[in-house]
């Protein structure tokens, strides 16, 4: 191991982006006092829905199935045998790019029915050049912060023994997410739209932090 002086800094950055995505929870249900009509209600409900979402074209960046179950309810202090009703659930994930249509697409999917609306969920994607970006600024930062250290000692940097990352984290500048649950039963007559729910796009923060050591030349403690 070299014996030249080392100074160890660490180095970090914030940045502010704005969300690229945004996903939606969305649960379909149904509840029948019959197995197998609870079982063609929930797959009639789940069609409209998977047809609305693909209805916005490439605004809708990722469409899937996240579960499905058919569940028996008991009768209350009865046997195992004794059902009152089956309840199923299909959870859909979507994932928008588009923002322009996001009010619109969740006040209508809220309006269906049995239809449990959770979101959205901010982003940005894994592969987004603002982590890069952090990570850069945060080492750059380190630099600058050795290469300070060592003027002030009468040195300057000669070499970088060690550079490590302590990783990246993103955090919502937000409050919780909207919820919309549209009501049991039927609708009569031909319902009119929904009212777009306004939505402001969350700010993302990005935080990079790195730890560095560097060799440094023999101070000179005097030169002050």
């Amino acid at each position: 191991m070299s014996d030249a002086p080392m100074i160890s800094v660490r180095g970090e950055a914030v940045l502010e982006a704005e969300p690229e995505i945004a996903r939606l929870s969305v649960h379909v249900q149904s509840q029948e006092s019959d197995r197998r009509t609870a079982v063609d209600r929930l797959t009639e409900r789940n069609q409209r829905c998977l047809d609305l979402v693909r209805s916005y074209g490439e605004a809708v960046e990722k469409l899937e199935t996240g579960g499905l179950s058919i569940t028996p309810l008991l009768k209350y202090k009865r046997r195992e045998g004794d059902v009152r009703a089956y309840r199923g659930t299909v959870w859909i994930k979507i994932t928008v790019s588009d923002f322009g249509i996001l009010g619109e697409l969740i006040t209508r999917l809220g309006d269906m029915e049995r239809t449990y609306v959770d979101g959205p969920e901010w982003e940005l994607r894994r592969e987004s050049e603002v982590y890069g970006r952090a990570a850069r600024e945060a080492a750059h930062e380190a630099v600058e912060r050795a290469r300070s250290y060592a003027e002030a000692l009468g040195a300057r940097l000669t070499g970088l023994v060690e550079l490590s990352d302590e990783g990246l984290g993103r955090h919502q500048d937000t409050g919780g997410p909207v919820a919309l649950a549209a009501a049991y039963g039927g609708v009569g007559g031909a319902p009119e739209e929904p009212e777009p729910i306004d939505l402001e796009p969350a700010t993302q923060i990005v935080r990079a932090a790195v730890e560095a050591r560097f060799t440094v030349t023999p101070p000179d403690l005097n030169a002050h």
